[in-house]
């Protein structure tokens, strides 16, 4: 998810605005299937996939071709298949949906939907562009983060019609704020927009992730990862992920994010208890390389037991390598902990070697859990 925040980086770098045409869209009007739209959403980010489809099978029964239900089936694939990896033979699939989606709401020209269809598009943008900056797909990420930048500053226009347009605001709030601070070589590309707001941003993404109907999850996910990185508040972090993980108990990328944060901020009892219970109907090859990795930062911070804590970030990094980009942040940490280890055992030429090796994969250097 510390690979998400790269979206940012990116639209400091847009510099030509373009128009957009939206789609009649009639779906988010109905309050009933909006209701079904939530529910749907809800077994899909807890893993209940059969459900989810199940939901949206009926929903497009009645809307068969709306864009909405392009978007939710983007939405399916995206964590039905997680991590979606360049090579999975679902990437078509997500890839399709979504641009179908964007391109039947920016079709038409009839103002009177125009929230509707912009809110469509945007979350179509923004799960395609989650899936390109999480594998670095660069040479796709920069045309479409081009060309959504406009739908982002229509969205300022339209938040009190769907909550879900203060993520996207609330994103842009923040990071047009701060990122420029954190990184001043990007000073001069910040004059070019319109200026941010940071607190305001943080209340923005809170409001967003209350009441959204497609980007709850996503909501607090970004807001975990704020407080995690850029606030460098760690308490506030596991908060937010502490929701998550109570909202989505079986997605078990949220439960890995929830356990990282126990651990960042020591509540190592709770931590192992979740980690025990991981293993339950577990078959992703993806968790259970974290899991080792998370367990071996237990083992290395609550019981010293050095040998163990060892082999599991060494098991942890084999495992998690087939996964590209996604296995980074994991990797990181685990050879930090093998860097803290053999300084521990006076082996400063492993410690200077593995601290290297986790400077060069980490994105944010400073979560080490030293």
């Amino acid at each position: 998810m510390v690979n998400r925040l790269k979206i940012i980086i990116t639209f400091f770098c847009i510099l030509y605005f373009s128009g957009s045409e939206y789609l009649h869209a009639q779906i988010l009007k109905d309050t009933a299937s909006v209701n079904s739209i939530k529910k749907g959403i809800n077994y899909v980010y807890n893993f209940k996939f059969s459900k989810a489809e199940e939901i949206f099978n009926n929903l497009n029964k009645s809307f068969k071709g709306n864009p909405v239900m392009y978007l939710l089936d983007g939405m399916l694939t995206y964590w039905k298949n997680y991590p979606l990896l360049p090579a999975s033979n679902a990437r078509n699939v997500f890839e399709e949906n979504l641009r179908t989606c964007m391109e039947l709401c920016e079709k038409n020209k009839n103002q009177d939907v125009e929230a509707e269809d912009l809110l469509t598009s945007l979350c179509a943008r923004g799960f395609l562009l989650l899936f390109y900056t999480d594998n670095e797909l660069n040479i796709e990420v920069f045309p479409l983060a081009t060309s959504t930048y406009p739908f982002i500053r229509r969205s300022f226009d339209l938040t009190s019609l769907y909550s879900d347009f203060y993520f996207f605001t609330g994103v842009y709030n923040y990071y047009t704020e701060v990122y420029p601070k954190e990184y001043p070589i990007y000073k001069p590309l910040a004059l070019l927009f319109k200026k941010g707001d940071r607190i305001k941003g943080l209340n923005e993404l809170q409001i967003a992730a209350g009441n959204s109907i497609f980007l709850k999850a996503e909501s607090l996910s970004f807001l975990s990862e704020i407080y995690l990185t850029f606030e460098n508040n760690f308490e506030r972090a596991t908060d937010f992920s502490k929701k998550l993980y109570e909202l989505y108990p079986d997605n078990l990328e949220y439960l890995g994010t929830y356990i990282k944060n126990l651990l960042l901020v020591k509540q190592y009892d709770e931590a192992e208890r979740l980690i025990a219970s991981s293993s339950i109907n577990n078959t992703s090859a993806f968790f259970t390389a974290e899991m080792s990795i998370l367990t071996g930062i237990l083992k290395e911070k609550k019981y010293h037991d050095y040998s163990e804590a060892r082999k599991l970030y060494i098991n942890g990094i084999r495992d998690i390598s087939p996964f590209g980009h996604y296995g980074n942040e994991f990797s990181a940490y685990a050879y930090f902990g093998l860097s803290r280890i053999s300084e521990a055992e006076r082996d400063l030429n492993y410690k200077k070697v593995y601290l290297k090796m986790a400077l060069k994969l980490a994105d944010f250097k400073d979560i080490t859990f030293n």
